[in-house]
């Protein structure tokens, strides 16, 4: 075994103990695994919040599409800082919500927010379906971080099967407060090496980063500007409008383990006012996508290319702590979305009626979820930058219910919402299938939007028309809501 593949190992071994770690005592109560019993602090949720931004994607295809597209890669600064703002306002909107009426998933807010179980179910049903190309894209990680750095194809399943099994463990052990002892690991990590390599890989290589881009103005001027066709302007602002709305409406089911685990709106509300500053980190591992551009061949695998360019520079050992830090933007991120997953499964698409076995649903999901994303990474190890990309033009389906589910007044029978979401939905998928994430530039997710609205505001028309508006209760429930009907208002559930 290489030192390299032992040190990395060794740093899996770790990640998932200090996720064990975590748990305070045994608990058989699914909002506590999932959310933490609503108190985290701001610093606490700070490192949830903030480790959401560095993922497998940050540390590969982030880097593997700079060295594609150039700066096109760009769009994830905008879209995550415009994301944010939006965040201000809508995430201690939920987040009081959350509390008062005991949510627990995007499926739960949906259901009670328009009085219909149909809608949260068919909306959890959507949002598994899309969330799980961006775990798969964590566990694909998982093993093409090894795989570049040994060189071996074999260790880089092994990495995916361990690293699997461990976020599993540590995850059904300790629930959301193993993922928040990671995070505070991970962030440390991630954040030293990314940055220690985005000065020391163009210093390297290319003499410092004023040479990497002097040199590339020289012989590759087009990646400093966005082209015409391909990842151009047109790409890049429906990618990131799509992104924006996805991130920062709250699509992405995830999302809510870190809002409804708060402790205040005001905590919330603190850390979105600096997050998009933080968002500039985001930069670092695209000054070594550039450098990549100028040192690396052109059939180099875009994705290895940070790994390739370290591999080459380092010797082994700190090839092995680099690794470690790939490693753990993968296992973390993708323990969130377990979470994310399996909440989603046992309070919204399996009728578990009872406590107990709701808790033990949401632990076979939770099994279930990350052995099937390791299946399709080892089958399907697709581009990183396209799976990223199709969970958000899939998820950016959801959210105009979730928009009207914040007003006061439901303008939309849920119906129409769910007819609305349904088309987009199958709008996005037939074009992606048939034409990928883009189509004539435009990200597929939003022909969809288009016509997902379309429908929702035809809908809110005739409802209009017809007079018909209806109250939305905003006070507190008293626990977990079970939503009732369609059209009927949600009465106070069992206590948590």
């Amino acid at each position: 075994m290489s030192t390299t593949l032992a040190i990395a190992l060794a740093g899996m071994a770790v990640i998932a103990l200090c996720g064990m770690l975590g748990r305070r005592r045994p608990s058989g109560d699914l909002a506590d695994w999932t959310v933490g019993g609503r108190n985290f602090g701001a610093a606490t949720v700070w490192f949830l919040q903030a480790g959401e931004i560095f993922t497998a994607f940050t540390f590969l295809g982030l880097v593997g599409l700079v060295f594609t597209g150039g700066v096109a890669a760009l769009y994830v600064v905008p879209y995550l800082g415009v994301g944010y703002i939006l965040l201000f306002f809508v995430g201690p909107r939920i987040w009081r919500l959350g509390k008062e009426r005991g949510y627990l998933t995007q499926g739960d807010f949906l259901a009670d927010r328009y009085g219909s179980r149909a809608l949260g179910t068919v909306s959890a049903v959507f949002a598994l379906l899309f969330l799980f190309p961006y775990l798969q894209l964590q566990i694909t990680g998982l093993g093409l971080v090894l795989e570049l750095v040994t060189g071996d194809a074999a260790s880089g399943a092994v990495s995916m099967a361990a690293g699997t099994v461990l976020v599993v463990v540590f995850v059904l052990w300790a629930g959301v407060r193993g993922v928040v002892a990671t995070a505070y690991l991970k962030d440390a990590v991630t954040l030293l090496v990314i940055g220690a390599l985005a000065v020391a890989v163009p210093i390297h290589y290319a003499g410092g980063v004023g040479s990497v881009f002097e040199r590339l103005a020289a012989e590759r001027p087009e990646l400093l500007t966005l082209q015409a066709e391909g990842a151009g302007p047109v790409w890049f602002f429906s990618s990131a409008l799509v992104s924006v709305l996805g991130f920062g409406l709250m699509g992405l089911p995830f999302l809510w383990n870190s809002v409804l685990s708060a402790g205040s709106a005001r905590a919330l509300r603190r850390n979105y006012a600096f997050l998009p500053l933080f968002t500039v980190v985001v930069a670092f591992p695209m000054v070594i996508g550039f450098t990549a551009v100028l040192v690396l061949s052109g059939d180099t695998e875009p994705n290895g290319s940070l790994l390739t360019l370290v591999r080459e520079m380092l010797p082994e050992p700190l090839v092995g702590i680099v690794a470690v830090a790939a490693l753990i933007a993968s296992m973390v991120p993708a323990a969130s979305m377990a979470i994310g997953v399996s909440t989603l499964v046992a309070r919204n698409v399996v009728p578990a009626r009872s406590p107990r076995v709701q808790f033990w649903t949401n632990h076979a999901a939770v099994v279930a979820a990350c052995l099937a994303a390791l299946l399709l990474a080892l089958l399907r190890p697709d581009l990183l930058a396209n799976l990223i990309l199709l969970t958000y033009a899939g998820l950016v389906q959801i959210t105009p219910a979730i928009a009207l589910g914040l007003w006061r007044r439901r303008p939309v029978h849920p119906w129409v919402v769910l007819a609305g979401m349904a088309a987009g939905v199958a709008v996005t998928l037939a074009l992606s299938a048939v034409y990928g994430a883009a189509i004539a530039d435009v990200n597929a997710g939003l022909y969809g939007l288009a016509v997902n609205l379309a429908v929702v505001g035809s809908g809110a028309l005739v409802q209009r028309a017809l007079g018909r508006t209806e109250a939305v209760s905003d006070g507190p429930a008293g626990a977990a809501p079970e939503p009732g009907e369609e059209g009927e208002e949600v009465a106070p559930a069992r206590g948590e």
